[in-house]
């Protein structure tokens, strides 16, 4: 299943919140997302028929070990990102968002070969 971009960001809210937290419900991703929950609802069902994430009968989140790969992988884009914006002198809210744009485009040949020019030269 191909996931698209809010599917992206609803994995790495997860994985964010996890690492936060630990556990984690929909309630939490709709909060910090600053979504409806109906709408967190709707991720989650797509997500878990795609088999990124489950559900416990406590109602608590888990990614999938391919639903955290492709969670690790944005998240590692969103910071990386995130940090040379800021780096360059962006403000670091519009670094946020401007991050979470790119993460989603760059293809990942063009991330691991940036990445790498930038570890390089440090």
């Amino acid at each position: 299943m191909a996931l698209h971009q809010s599917g992206e960001d609803y994995l790495e809210a997860i994985l964010v919140l996890q690492k936060q937290r630990g556990m984690v419900r929909s309630v939490d991703v709709a909060r910090h997302m600053e979504v409806s929950k109906p709408s967190v609802c709707h991720a989650v069902a797509t997500l878990r028929d795609g088999g990124f994430l489950t559900m416990d009968s406590d109602y608590f989140l888990h990614l999938t070990d391919v639903g955290r790969e492709v969670a690790e992988q944005i998240y590692e884009k969103h910071r990386f990102f995130t940090d040379r914006l800021i780096e360059a002198g962006v403000d670091p809210a519009t670094a946020e968002r401007d991050a979470c744009r790119i993460e989603h485009v760059i293809s990942d040949e063009s991330f691991r070969r940036l990445k790498a020019v930038v570890e390089a030269e440090s």
